[in-house]
């Protein structure tokens, strides 16, 4: 019987390239929209890999299908993976860093142009019938700003790229590189606390983790410039929304632009009108539907047909849960099952 990995969730038109490579390795797939922790428990009984968007991998799933060996997220960030769990029970997490990155860059660009030129805001007033020069003014100018990448990682460095022609001087908070490998993008390396007292604008491009939960509260937005725009296309957990509101009313910041928030779908009281806000429902990352980003379905699971590991380099996935130690009882699991596919 051929073992079974399982796609819990993905958004994408078509799993055709899934489809084949499991199909030419050996395996079986099987593709489903589940929600929940149960759903998930549910549908992927004796799966040995699953293939996961949004679902919801928690410890009870990795109790309850002992037989999984792998799990691989569509995108960079895992927060919906519990890795502690994962590297317990033996299983290998791998996520794809340059996911959608040309995508994501590009959505922050345009937030940032949508936030300094107030276009939404005339949008409105021409809507409202109100067509007069002087809507919207004063805004801001991008030319000879500080850009501050918070994580310095495929995204931010493709965003960079694109900022080049505007005489901007950028500088990272990125504690996991060293100021060389950031200094070849033409980017100089500060602490967070330098960034925070000198960019105008700030993009953030950090996963969502016990530091960086609340990164972005009422201390931080007092001391950026009261000129600074913010830019999240990460996670919306980052950024404390009711104190980027207050900044944003007391003077404190000039404006966001937001393609995360940290409950979504957001309650609409949730949610402040505002002229210098711009919001999108987390589509930074929305390709055209011809242009699929790279998948780990693709790389990831291949290198494993082919023997190697996932995370190799040339592979689009990356290794995020620990090697296991062939002494601990995960290891001793692991071999378990692997004996008993």
């Amino acid at each position: 019987m051929a073992a079974k990995i399982v796609v819990t969730d993905h958004g994408f038109p078509s799993l055709e390239l899934e489809t084949n490579l499991t199909t030419e390795n050996g395996f079986e797939l099987e593709a489903f929209e589940l929600d929940t922790e149960e759903e998930v428990i549910e549908h992927a009984a004796g799966a040995k890999a699953l293939l996961v968007h949004h679902a919801p991998i928690t410890e009870t799933v990795f109790e309850e299908i002992p037989s999984l060996e792998a799990v691989g997220r569509y995108g960079t960030g895992v927060d919906n993976v519990d890795l502690d769990a994962a590297t317990e029970h033996g299983v290998q997490v791998v996520n794809v860093p340059a996911y959608a990155g040309e995508e994501v860059s590009t959505h922050a660009f345009a937030l940032l142009l949508s936030v300094t030129r107030r276009i939404p805001a005339f949008g409105r007033e021409i809507a409202a019938d109100n067509w007069h020069w002087s809507n919207g003014i004063p805004m801001q100018r991008l030319r000879g700003n500080t850009v501050g990448f918070v994580g310095f990682g495929a995204i931010a460095q493709r965003f960079r790229e694109k900022l080049s022609g505007f005489d901007f001087d950028f500088v990272a908070y990125d504690p996991y590189q060293s100021a060389e490998e950031i200094a070849e993008h033409g980017v100089e390396k500060v602490s967070f606390d330098e960034l925070v007292g000198e960019a105008e604008i700030v993009s953030i491009h950090v996963p969502l983790t016990d530091e960086t939960e609340r990164m972005f509260d009422g201390d931080v937005f007092e001391r950026l410039p009261d000129n600074a725009i913010l830019i999240n296309t990460a996670r919306g957990e980052i950024v404390d929304l009711d104190a980027l509101y207050r900044a944003i009313d007391d003077g404190e910041i000039y404006g966001a632009g937001l393609d995360v928030l940290p409950e979504e779908p957001p309650a609409p009281e949730d949610l402040r009108e505002h002229e210098r806000l711009v919001y999108t429902p987390t589509r930074g990352g929305t390709p055209r539907i011809d242009d699929r980003p790279p998948r780990i379905g693709h790389d990831g699971r291949r290198s494993r047909a082919a023997g190697r590991n996932a995370g190799e380099p040339g592979q689009f996935a990356g290794r995020l849960s620990p090697p296991i130690d062939p002494r601990s009882p995960a290891w001793a699991r692991r071999s378990s099952r692997a004996r008993n596919l």
